[in-house]
């Protein structure tokens, strides 16, 4: 559900980015009562996993259509709402600098879509109402899969929103939201198992660490050494090997447009959209994740048409992805730990 630039308008790109600046700023300002140096790593192994996780797309049958993981909730149940944000935010700018995926500016609607309803409206709202009365296996399942299944279709409709705001006519609002809605439901059914999958390992191996993301609070003493391990080689193993397995249908935005529009790719405007294209085309150093391709090697490739898509550059992709997203997220824990600190002997 990463928005291309072709998709919005300046101002809704704008306000956009605005709206998730406060966000993430706001975020920021409540993480310096319960950040501490034992959420910083999860967090950035976090970033590392979600990215790899959105590499794999999944067929949706029958539809010609497929869809990833978002990975909003996962990030807000094991890191509270504050920390999930700022680590969506990290993966979202990572595969938009590095690897072409998602606009820069679309950027704040991608962020917002994709973090701010799985982690300010479905998880408070859902998964800890849900969870109130204590964690166990099936209220972790009932959680995840109402919170998956709400946040995605949260943030699908969000997506018509901007599109229409942008008056973006080659996408009638009625035609778009008919056809973005339901796929998005069949991807949020599996996005909702996948979490409740990861949720219950991670329960089960160090539950204080839900009990203290619900409650906000710093993870103290808890130790992280299995789930980050865990965790670890999941990065390596999703982003450097099972993304070869990925769907080559496009995902359920790139599909819903197509059916509207007649064509997957909208023509983006001049001013603005091809000056932000020029700047992503050179930041881009795995675009698509893959290597640079000259037009011709790009053909050859696409008729081929292998399945899997056993693939060096997606390989290189997953892993520097995954490595690039856990630094900044970690970055931007440290960061705000150095803030914390700052103003603690301050006011000392």
């Amino acid at each position: 559900m990463h928005m291309a630039d072709a998709l919005i308008s300046p101002a809704v790109g704008g306000t956009m980015l605005a709206t998730t600046a406060g966000v993430a700023a706001y975020s920021i300002k409540k993480l310096q009562n319960e950040l501490d140096e034992k959420k910083i790593p999860l967090m950035g192994v976090m970033g590392a996993f979600v990215f790899a996780a959105q590499m794999i797309n999944f067929s949706i049958p029958g539809t010609g259509s497929s869809g990833h993981l978002g990975g909003g909730m996962l990030l807000a149940i094991l890191l509270g709402p504050y920390a999930g944000f700022l680590t969506m935010a990290s993966i979202l700018l990572i595969q938009a600098l590095f690897f072409g995926d998602g606009g820069l500016l679309a950027y704040g609607c991608n962020v917002f879509n994709l973090g701010f309803y799985t982690c300010f409206i479905a998880y408070p709202f859902i998964y800890k109402w849900i969870t109130r009365k204590g964690v166990t296996s099936k209220r972790i399942f009932a959680g995840s899969m109402a919170s998956a299944l709400v946040a995605l279709q949260l943030g699908a409709f969000s997506v018509v929103l901007e599109t229409l705001l942008s008056r973006k006519t080659e996408l009638p609002f009625e035609k778009f939201v008919l056809l973005m809605q339901p796929i998005h439901l069949a991807i949020g059914i599996v996005e909702g198992l996948v979490t409740a999958a990861i949720i219950t390992f991670v329960w089960r191996a160090r539950p204080d660490i839900l009990e203290k993301a619900a409650n906000e609070e710093a993870f103290g003493n808890i130790s992280m050494k299995k789930v980050l391990t865990a965790l670890s080689i999941a990065v390596v193993v999703v982003g450097g090997l099972f993304s070869w397995f990925a769907s080559a249908n496009p995902d359920g935005l790139e599909w819903s447009i197509e059916k509207t529009a007649g064509t997957a790719e909208l023509e983006a405007p001049d001013g603005i959209h091809e000056t932000l294209s020029e700047i992503q085309s050179k930041t881009a150093l795995l675009p698509d994740y893959d290597f640079k391709a000259s037009e011709n090697e790009k053909t050859a490739g696409q008729a081929e048409n292998a399945w899997p898509a056993v693939n060096a550059g997606t390989s290189v992709s997953g892993i520097v992805g995954g490595a690039l997203t856990l630094a900044l997220a970690v970055f931007t824990g440290w960061g705000i730990m150095l803030i914390k600190r700052k103003k603690i002997k301050t006011t000392a």
